[in-house]
């Protein structure tokens, strides 16, 4: 039963009723920012979204449950303990995310942690809604007691959802995002312990100065947060820090060291500046210098770097280029920040360059203008929303936006790091039409050895038709070898990458582990 309250007037029964809905929405509310935050981190760090949102969430479902079921056997002082257990929600909730990217740059802990962070709070969550339909029960009839619990602890997690994608993850981040809710679920206890002062006695006291301390330990982490994060990044990455920002859709980091300008996106390396133009000749110069025919229209998807966009501006026989990229704020440092700016050579601000900021998918789907040549220069497929830009639908997108004697080119990752999604790929943009398909590679220092894949609705011949004057690496002996594989890493069976079934996902994650262990 709920603990005994002495007679109170109608006001402070009303304050006190108040009290305990505020406890049920603001519940609502930490409850799944933990389990987004938490869910969100892993993803960034070990990619593969859906298994661990999937995960995250059975995980957290299993110990709610487990929190529940064990509410029953606590009869005693529940108004004490529901204050002890928001108090410690709040304490592990807001130091999970610091605790996380402490584990995963420092210790082989990170998975263990992982699952007992998720477990934990999944457990204390599942006490929060039995303690506060009991203790409501002083106040209110079994019907309406439930449905006004149930109705805001629903509404506080609506909220969640909304702030989340809109709000918290890009304008605080989710390191300062797990603190903040960290202190927000703290306010429960403290609210809870003002309203039922009286029936607290001693040891009420003794749980507010419990709150205030553990508060501000959780409010110094996040007033230093910034500071923490900028050490964390340190260590993370090997040269000096020079930019950095969460957008809503990635992490953008920038190093120097010496003349080696690096960018990385979600913690992954995207270019290094001592080696990257072996990279965007082979992806740009390699489709242009067999095209028999004028290039006029080139369409960039991804590359918001700018740098395959430099290499194309080295052909004046290209009319227009439209660069496609989800995140505006990865082109507005293209165009603006100094560091990419002094490698990309301005590329972004060119007369022939029109930048478009849409998702890849969407843009070739609503498109109407042909282009006679396509370059897919997207991220690796490293999560759900990435692999469906290596689907068989994508690719039949693109066969539709190319002219009929166009090229497309892919850049298809490492065929010897990832050697089962590279040959998907291949296999995938075959099977969406593109009869024509020339896989080739090189070496890149900073990534290895680096796949592309050349197609086209009609036979490539592949004689060279134009100079390589301005290339820094690329001679026609060394284009001619790139489309020859070694034994170890000739074609293989796999099967196609569709929307609905994302096998370079598997292959992708699972080849890159092997090599990580």
């Amino acid at each position: 039963m709920a603990d005994q309250q002495p007679t109170l007037a109608p006001i402070a029964k009303q304050k006190q009723s108040i009290t305990l809905i505020y406890a049920a929405f603001i519940a609502g509310l930490c409850s799944i920012i933990y389990e987004l935050l938490i869910a969100t981190t892993v993803s960034y760090f070990m990619g593969d979204s859906v298994k661990f949102f999937s995960l995250t969430i059975g995980l957290y479902m299993a110990a709610m449950g487990s929190g529940s079921y064990v509410s029953k056997y606590i009869t005693d002082k529940l108004l004490q303990r529901f204050v002890i257990a928001e108090i410690l929600l709040g304490v592990i909730g807001g130091v999970s995310i610091p605790l996380l990217y402490f584990t995963y740059t420092t210790t082989a802990l990170f998975y263990p942690t992982y699952v007992v962070l998720t477990l934990s709070i999944g457990f204390l969550i599942g006490l929060e809604i039995p303690f506060l339909t009991r203790l409501m029960e002083d106040y209110q009839s079994l019907k309406s007691n439930i449905a006004n619990i149930l109705s805001f602890d629903y509404l506080g997690a609506l909220i969640a959802t909304l702030a989340f994608p809109f709000f918290l993850l890009p304008v605080m981040g989710i390191y300062q995002s797990s603190l903040l809710f960290g202190l927000i679920n703290m306010s429960i206890a403290a609210v809870v312990l003002i309203s039922f002062k009286s029936s607290l006695g001693k040891t009420g006291r003794r749980l507010q100065w419990l709150t205030v301390a553990m508060s501000v330990v959780v409010l110094f982490m996040l007033l230093f947060s910034s500071q923490a994060l900028k050490q964390w990044d340190q260590m993370l990455y090997n040269g000096r820090i020079v930019h950095s920002e969460q957008t809503p859709y990635q992490k953008i980091t920038l190093t120097k060291s010496k003349d080696d300008l690096r960018l990385y996106l979600n913690g992954v390396l995207q270019f290094s500046s001592v080696d990257e133009y072996r990279y965007h000749e082979s992806l740009v110069m390699v489709p242009m210098t067999y095209a028999d025919k004028s290039i006029n229209r080139v369409l960039v998807l991804g590359a918001g770097d700018g740098l395959a966009v430099r290499e194309l501006l080295k052909y004046p026989e290209i009319q227009q280029i439209v660069l496609v990229d989800l995140d505006s704020r990865m082109t507005e440092l293209a165009s603006s920040n100094g560091h990419l700016v002094g490698i990309n050579l301005a590329s972004l601000s060119h007369q022939k360059v029109q930048v478009v900021i849409d998702d890849a998918f969407v843009f070739l789907e609503k498109n109407q203008h042909r282009f006679d040549l396509i370059i897919n220069d997207l991220p690796d497929p490293n999560s759900i929303a990435l692999s469906r830009l290596y689907s068989k639908q994508y690719y039949q997108l693109a066969k539709q936006n190319l002219t009929s004697d166009g090229l497309m080119v892919t850049q298809a990752t490492s065929p010897f790091f990832v050697k089962p999604a590279f040959w998907s790929i291949a296999k995938t943009i075959k099977a969406a039409g593109f009869t024509y398909t020339y896989p080739y590679h090189t070496n890149v220092p900073s990534f290895g050895d680096w796949g592309f894949v050349l197609s086209a609705l009609q036979p490539i011949d592949l004689t060279p038709r134009r100079s390589l004057e301005a290339s820094l690496f690329l001679n026609e002996e060394s284009m001619s070898s790139m489309f020859v594989f070694a034994k170890d890493l000739q074609e293989i069976a796999v099967e196609v990458n569709q929307i609905d079934k994302p096998v370079v996902l598997d292959y992708y994650l699972n080849s890159w582990r092997y090599f990580s262990d």
